[in-house]
């Protein structure tokens, strides 16, 4: 299941912002309540911008639309993320670009289809939903999601997401640390992007 990933070009990304932008793509979060966590981390003028990441070697162009990546297999431990997409100046960023993938349940990437991948645009309010699982933990590895985020004619940041407490590798940052809290096996978190326009 695991493979070395393809580049994505710019190419893929201006037609889904094209087509987004014409109005051909329901937005996620339309008629939803906000989010219970309050995103991390805060903007405002003294804000950076979130922190670029290595891509890694498993990131696959061409990724389905979807808000759940939620397969009919999935295990049971589910994770919401919540979040908004903002410019440094605390600007939503509507219709930005973001594009998930992440591990399965035993650490594996899909690298042959779509598994615990997918992209969606955030709302006219910069805000999203995504619905998965929790990714494992795997050798060498704190437990993480890997983001692309792209505003409108923005530069892409490619990122990743840690929980808190997992400081188990040299990758992991504070400043990429979801808010999380728990109900269950459910475990909803938050985190909002600050992007360059």
């Amino acid at each position: 299941m695991i493979a070395l990933g393809r580049k994505a070009g710019p190419r893929l990304t201006d037609r889904r912002r094209r087509r987004f932008l014409a109005g051909a793509v329901a937005l996620p979060f339309a008629g939803r309540a906000a989010a219970a966590l309050v995103p991390t981390p805060a903007c405002g003028p003294q804000a950076a911008a979130t922190p670029g990441q290595t891509e890694g070697p498993y990131f696959l162009p061409g990724s389905p639309e979807r808000a759940s990546l939620l397969e009919p297999d999935s295990p049971p431990e589910r994770l919401t993320l919540d979040g908004d997409v903002v410019l440094r100046d605390c600007r939503p960023a509507a219709g930005a670009l973001l594009e998930f993938w992440h591990c399965d349940d035993r650490g594996l990437y899909d690298g042959t289809g779509y598994r615990y991948r997918g992209h969606q645009f955030s709302d006219r309010n910069g805000r999203f939903r995504l619905e998965t699982i929790f990714p494992a933990i795997y050798p060498g590895r704190a437990r993480h999601i890997h983001v692309k985020v792209q505003a409108p004619h923005g530069p892409v940041l490619t990122t990743q997401l840690y929980f808190p407490g997992d400081a188990r590798d040299g990758l992991w940052r504070r400043e990429l640390v979801v808010a999380l809290s728990r109900a269950g096996a459910a475990r909803q978190a938050a985190f909002r992007f600050i992007v360059e326009a």
